[in-house]
C-alpha cells in the first residue's frame, strides 16, 4: 500500500489547525487570547505576597470517559478534568491560575472534542483560573476510532506563610469539617462501571454528574485563616485521603452522620460491596475534609453562609 501522505496515515494536520482555532474563537475570559502560540501563561501579580510559591497538579478522568462513550455525552467531562487539578491546589492554599490539556486520539472527532474542549472552559470559569493553551495529539495506531484519553495539567500560587496542611498546628481534638461532594466524582468508576447496567440510563448518567469545583468555597473559607488542613477526597476514600494532611500519631474519627447520595447506596447494593470496601474507593458523599479548631466554627460557619453553601461537622481528630 503506498502512503503518499500524513492524512492517508491518520492524521489530519488542517483538522487540527481548525480545531485550534475553535479554541480559541471560544468567548470565555477564561480562554487566554495567546491560545496557538507555543506556550501560553498569564500576567503574573505577586504583590502582598511575602514568599510566593508555585505548585502544580496534573490528573486525568480515568474511565469515567468509558461512561461517557457508552452515553454519547461528553460535555461535563472537561469539568471533571478541570476539577481534579483545581481542587488539588486550592486545598494547598493555592489559587489555581493557568490550566493546560492534553487529548490524545484516535482520530479528531470535532463533535465530541469540541464539547469536550466547552467543558474544560467552564471548568476553567468555575476554578477562576485560564485555559493557557494544550495539545490534542491524532494518534490512529494507538487509539481505535473514536476513542480518547484526557490528561489535565494546572499551577496555581501560594503564600508560603498561607501554605497548607499546617501539620504541626493539628492536634486532638481538632474538628473535622466536610463539604459535601455532587456524587461519584471521577473516582471509583472501574467498579461503579462493572455493577451499573449499562441499559439503565438515568444511573449511567449520574455516573458522569462532574466532580465539584471547590475554589469559590475554599476561597472563602481560607480567607479566616483558621483552616489547619484541607484534603481533596479522591481514590482512597475520606479516611485514605485525610490522613495524608496530618501529622504522624493522629488519626481521623468520623461520625457518619451526613446524607450520602443514592448513587453509592446503588452501587453497595447491586454489588454487595462490603461498607468497608466502599468507604476506600469512594468518597461517600464528602468531597472536602477541613481540619479547624473547635472554638473556629463559629467562623467558619458564617463564612460558609456568606458565601453561600454549608459546612458539616464529620468528625474529629484523634490519637491513634
Amino acid at each position: 500500500m503506498s502512503i503518499e501522505s500524513y492524512a492517508q496515515a491518520g492524521v489530519d494536520i488542517e483538522k487540527g489547525d481548525r480545531f485550534a482555532k475553535f479554541i480559541g474563537g471560544i468567548n470565555s475570559k477564561a480562554v487566554s487570547s495567546g491560545i496557538g502560540g507555543f506556550a501560553g501563561g498569564v500576567p503574573l501579580n505577586l504583590k502582598g505576597f511575602e514568599e510566593p510559591i508555585l505548585l502544580s497538579a496534573t490528573d486525568g478522568v480515568g474511565t469515567k470517559l468509558m461512561v461517557a462513550q457508552k452515553l454519547g455525552k461528553f460535555d461535563t467531562l472537561g469539568i471533571d478534568l478541570v476539577a481534579m487539578s483545581a481542587n488539588d491546589l486550592i486545598v494547598c492554599g493555592a489559587m489555581p491560575m493557568v490550566f493546560l490539556d492534553y487529548i490524545g486520539c484516535g482520530k479528531l472527532n470535532e463533535n465530541i472534542l469540541q464539547e469536550v474542549v466547552k467543558g474544560v472552559v467552564i471548568g476553567c470559569e468555575q476554578a477562576e483560573c485560564t485555559l493557557a493553551g494544550g495539545e490534542t495529539a491524532e494518534m490512529p495506531d494507538m487509539y481505535k476510532g473514536d476513542d480518547f484519553d484526557l490528561a489535565g495539567f494546572c499551577v496555581g500560587v501560594v503564600d508560603r506563610p498561607k501554605m497548607l496542611p499546617k501539620k504541626e498546628s493539628i492536634k486532638a481534638g481538632d474538628i473535622i469539617i466536610g463539604v459535601a461532594s455532587t456524587g461519584i466524582h471521577s473516582n471509583g468508576l472501574s467498579l461503579a462501571r462493572k455493577i451499573i447496567p449499562e441499559n439503565e440510563t438515568s444511573l449511567m448518567e449520574a455516573l458522569l454528574t462532574p466532580t465539584k469545583i471547590y475554589v469559590p468555597e475554599l476561597k472563602a473559607l481560607l480567607a479566616t485563616e483558621k483552616l489547619k488542613a484541607v484534603a481533596h477526597i479522591t481514590g482512597g476514600g475520606l479516611t485514605g485521603n485525610f490522613v495524608r494532611v496530618l501529622p504522624p500519631g493522629l488519626v481521623p474519627a468520623f461520625n457518619n452522620s451526613w446524607a450520602v447520595p443514592s448513587i453509592f447506596s446503588e452501587i453497595q447494593d447491586r454489588g454487595k460491596i462490603a461498607a468497608s470496601e466502599m468507604e476506600k474507593v469512594f468518597n461517600m458523599g464528602i468531597g472536602l475534609a477541613m481540619a479547624a479548631a473547635p472554638d473556629d466554627l463559629p467562623l467558619l460557619e458564617e463564612a460558609s453562609k456568606k458565601a453561600g453553601f454549608d459546612i458539616l461537622t464529620i468528625g474529629e481528630v484523634v490519637l491513634g
